[in-house]
């Protein structure tokens, strides 16, 4: 494809991905595309769906797919930048996956080569040459077929996690940070006390809620109550103020979310539970998935995602679900206090992203291994490691090379895409903007 043919191709994806809410709210996606033209790792962060119509399209590629394998619950946006902490339902730091706003029923290799694309691209930006990034991909494959190998012959028993008594080095110390947050220090942060009763603060980008949005949001509550597990206290289901935020992230530009502040599960104000209650989006892969068993398993996109999430997590945040707001599918969660993102940043050396890259495979292996035959959900009705191991055979050596080969050559046509990007945006070429 030509210079000018691929600029197209680009324009074309992003306005038939982002055409509508660019015309609904034109600031939020020029700040948006601003962010994204900042480097090429932050263009590959906000254009998956131009990742996925090459997945479809000039990248098609069914290496080490099959029916089963082509059909499995995946992450959907899985770059390097979507790890970090939480605390999970039984009250333990893990480090592992987040962000499951793209997550769908796909192919489990297109997990794979999204991470490994931006592990390209990462390695680049850190001026390692194209062996080190060689060895690191390698690495990374190694790991999620050592780790998926071992979960299939140990059985899901063999699922292990991220934890401060299994980590050492770089993701120990994200660990051991996430550890330090408290309730009381995020509170104290994103509320006030106003008469002996907390209430959120005033700070940029977020807003008042009149009265009658607050009783549809009450409304929205109500039903996203009945989608938790029933462990939740009845006594943290009252709200006791309300805010308006939008939404000026890569991936949530202009979108509406709202805050809750709920009592605690006592009447002390040092336990009280922010949650938030944000518009869902149609995943960027779902354009390219077209079976009617996965598109009618979900009642609307906040389903989806609190479905998927809790498909893709072992102990998933027991404040989540989901719930429709004014007749749009919302994702409700907790804004806990206990993440921490992996800053890239502070791992350089390649020794480092060497050790950093294979826990992140073992992680990813984890997450492919649960969401199958033996978890709560019905959609993915087969053992996924099983499948996946089989899939792949005794040719690890073959799924190694798929996974470089790739790494280098989509990293370096997402480096262009930003280039092209760049001068599509500054020469005024992104209709609405």
């Amino acid at each position: 494809m030509t210079t000018d043919g691929r600029s197209a191709h680009i324009l074309d994806v992003l306005i038939t991905e982002f055409g509508e809410s660019i015309r609904r709210d034109p600031p939020a996606f020029r700040r948006k595309f601003r962010k994204m033209a900042a480097s090429p790792f932050a263009f590959y962060r906000g254009s998956a769906c131009l990742f996925y119509a090459d997945m479809a399209g000039s990248f098609a590629d069914t290496a080490f797919l099959d029916d089963q394998t082509s059909r499995v619950w995946i992450h959907g946006d899985l770059h390097a930048e979507n790890f970090g902490t939480y605390m999970n339902a039984s009250g333990v730091l893990v480090f592992n996956v987040n962000d499951f706003d793209e997550a769908y029923v796909g192919p489990y290799i297109w997990d794979l080569k999204r991470f490994v694309a931006s592990v390209a691209l990462i390695g680049y930006a850190k001026a390692l040459s194209d062996e080190v990034i060689t060895d690191l991909v390698s690495g990374f494959a190694k790991a999620y077929l050592t780790e998926l190998t071992g979960i299939s012959e140990g059985g899901d028993e063999a699922i292990g996690s991220l934890t401060l008594e299994t980590t050492t080095g770089v993701l120990h110390r994200v660990l051991q940070v996430a550890r330090l947050n408290t309730r009381v220090a995020l509170l104290d942060v994103e509320t006030t006390i106003d008469n002996f009763e907390r209430r959120f603060a005033i700070m940029d980008g977020r807003y008042p809620v009149d009265e009658e949005t607050r009783h549809a949001v009450e409304a929205a509550f109500a039903e996203y109550l009945t989608t938790l597990p029933s462990s939740v206290p009845a006594v943290e289901h009252r709200i006791k103020d309300f805010a308006l935020r939008m939404g000026v992230g890569i991936g949530s530009a202009g979108l509406p979310s709202y805050n809750m502040l709920l009592e605690g599960h006592t009447q002390a104000l040092e336990n009280d539970v922010i949650l938030y209650m944000k518009q869902a989006q149609v995943p960027a892969v779902a354009r390219y998935i077209t079976d009617e068993k996965v598109r009618g398993y979900f009642r609307h996109q906040g389903h989806r995602t609190a479905e998927s999430q809790r498909a893709l997590q072992a102990y998933a945040d027991p404040w989540l679900g989901h719930t429709t707001l004014n007749g749009v599918g919302q994702l409700v969660a907790e804004v806990s206090p206990y993440s921490a993102d992996l800053d890239w940043g502070d791992v350089n050396e390649p020794e480092e992203l060497a050790s950093v890259i294979g826990d992140l495979g073992r992680a990813v292996a984890r997450m492919h291994s649960v969401a199958d035959d033996e978890s709560s959900h019905d959609l993915v009705d087969f053992s996924t490691e099983d499948a996946i191991v089989n899939v792949i055979g005794a040719d690890a050596a073959g799924f190694t090379r798929v996974l470089v080969d790739f790494a280098h050559a989509y990293g370096a046509r997402a480096r262009a895409d930003h280039q092209l990007f760049v001068d599509l945006f500054r020469n005024g070429r992104l209709p609405g903007l």
